[in-house]
């Protein structure tokens, strides 16, 4: 009989110390608190203890540094780091050093007792450091991602899992929140990262070219085809193709792509030789796919292909926490030493940014470009922000007209065609106040209905929160059957 196992905290907050060991005891291990590496590894040393959990800034040795001595002396010894620092940098370090997981702070409990049982079931494996000519480990070249709202914490430990392993990831979001970005952090910090990195846009793509222009060609294919062509696939070779906007893919081109991803091999338009393919797919999307299957526009089998590992990308005014620390880095990069007042980086936290991290990031460098002064007002922001495109009800989740969500223009014309067989005369340049004025109610109950009373699927339905599914059912005076 296998008896209980033994937890070794590290962390120089007896806060933090104090949560972990109560938990950890509750969920029936035996725990051994220290508040630095030193003691940690002296415990380690002495064959005392069956995981590790440790933070990586202490008094003394720092925690990431600690794991390789640990494995040196214990190499069965699972370890899990916590911080609240460089989240990004810090989680993908930790993984090459060799820890099993990664858990940034502030994390919940029982996502951490998670990766205790999980990691306490698995064998540890090992993991090859692999460090830069100059002795030092691998870092972002051609991005940065900004952030340490939770969601992008939990991004960050995706990606540092994912540093050593060849997973296919379908990253979703809506357009504008940074997915070619976190494609590229992906590449980085993955073992393909010697290799290229090549991007293409199924939506701009000419339907009747996206073969050619994935899989080649050869002279003759076709007309116009007056000389062999290399498609993304052999051009990515031993790298990473990110296919951007899967969901506009066509039917014949999904077909393809599926045969590929099984097979492993491709055939160039018009060609006869099958061609070897050794590259990692990442795809992204700002459309909504399960609808897109159930319309029968794209291949369910596809869509399991390529999402083995889904992340998402919630939008910007999700993370509004985020927006200072993305202002500073815009203003950076542009080269600029300027900087915005504590009210008019408020104004811009208020403002609900239908067009996401690309549009502030528009916003931010025509102020530093255009203003001669050094201190960027209050006031200079809500010139700017009064010529954008404002939401006049659902101020703090929709745009107006077009810039719904692209799910609940998907949900609004369903509904619509649904119950009245049309959509309104108005169209969906003035869909916004139509729906305000004249649906909402109904349509949120009827998003309600449909997703069984759930109001977390319903919110993600209707492309709000769902706090503000909260204030609208109780305001409306909705009642939620379930």
């Amino acid at each position: 009989m296998t008896g209980v196992k033994t937890i070794l905290v590290a962390d120089d907050d007896q806060s933090v110390r104090t949560v972990l060991t109560q938990a950890l005891k509750r969920a029936g291990y035996d725990v051994n608190a220290t508040d630095n590496g030193a003691t940690l590894y002296k415990w380690v040393a002495n064959g005392v203890g069956d995981l590790v959990i440790t933070d990586v800034l202490m008094p003394g040795e720092n925690g990431i540094d600690l794991i390789p001595k640990i494995h040196g002396r214990r190499p069965e010894m699972k370890v899990i780091v916590m911080s609240a620092q460089n989240a990004l940098t810090t989680a993908v370090s930790a993984v090459e050093k060799g820890a099993m997981d990664f858990l940034p702070k502030p994390f919940d409990i029982d996502q951490l007792l998670d990766m205790v049982k999980n990691a306490l079931r698995q064998t540890r494996v090992l993991v090859r450091e692999e460090k830069a000519p100059d002795g030092t480990t691998r870092a972002l070249n051609k991005t940065f991602i900004v952030g340490q709202s939770p969601a992008m914490r939990k991004i960050y430990s995706i990606i540092a899992r994912l540093t050593n392993a060849d997973l296919s990831v379908l990253v979703s979001g809506e357009s504008g929140t940074g997915k070619e970005i976190i494609a590229r952090a992906l590449h980085e910090f993955s073992r393909r990262k010697s290799g290229p990195f090549v991007a293409v846009n199924m939506a701009a793509i000419p339907k009747e070219l996206i073969e050619s222009e994935l899989f080649g060609h050869e002279r003759g294919a076709f007309t116009g085809a007056v000389q062999r062509c290399e498609g993304r696939f052999a051009q990515a070779a031993g790298g990473t193709l990110f296919l951007d906007e899967i969901g506009d893919m066509p039917m014949e081109a999904q077909t393809r792509l599926l045969r590929v991803l099984q097979e492993g091999e491709f055939t160039p338009v018009g060609g006869r030789k099958a061609v070897k393919t050794n590259v990692r797919i990442i795809a992204a999307t700002n459309r909504a796919v399960h609808q897109l299957i159930a319309d029968g526009k794209f291949r369910h089998d596809l869509y399991h292909r390529l999402n083995v590992v889904p992340i998402h990308i919630p939008p910007l005014r999700e993370r509004k926490e985020d927006i200072p620390a993305l202002v500073q880095h815009f203003v950076l990069s542009s080269g600029s030493l300027k900087v915005f007042e504590p009210k008019a980086v408020a104004a811009l936290q208020a403002f609900p940014w239908p067009g996401n991290i690309r549009e502030l990031e528009s916003l931010v460098r025509r102020l530093t470009a255009l203003h001669t002064y050094d201190v960027i007002e209050y006031a200079d922001v809500q010139k700017e922000l009064a010529q954008l495109a404002t939401p006049a009800s659902l101020a703090d989740d929709t745009a107006a007209g077009e810039g719904l969500p692209q799910g609940m223009s998907n949900l609004v014309t369903e509904y619509f065609d649904g119950n009245y067989g049309h959509l309104p005369a108005e169209g969906l340049s003035d869909l916004h106040a139509f729906v305000v004025s004249a649906a909402e109610k109904p349509l949120i109950e009827w998003v309600l209905r449909r997703t069984e009373g759930n109001q977390i699927k319903a919110a993600a339905a209707l492309g709000i929160n769902r706090n503000t599914l909260r204030v609208k059912i109780r305001q409306l005076g909705i009642e939620v059957k379930k």
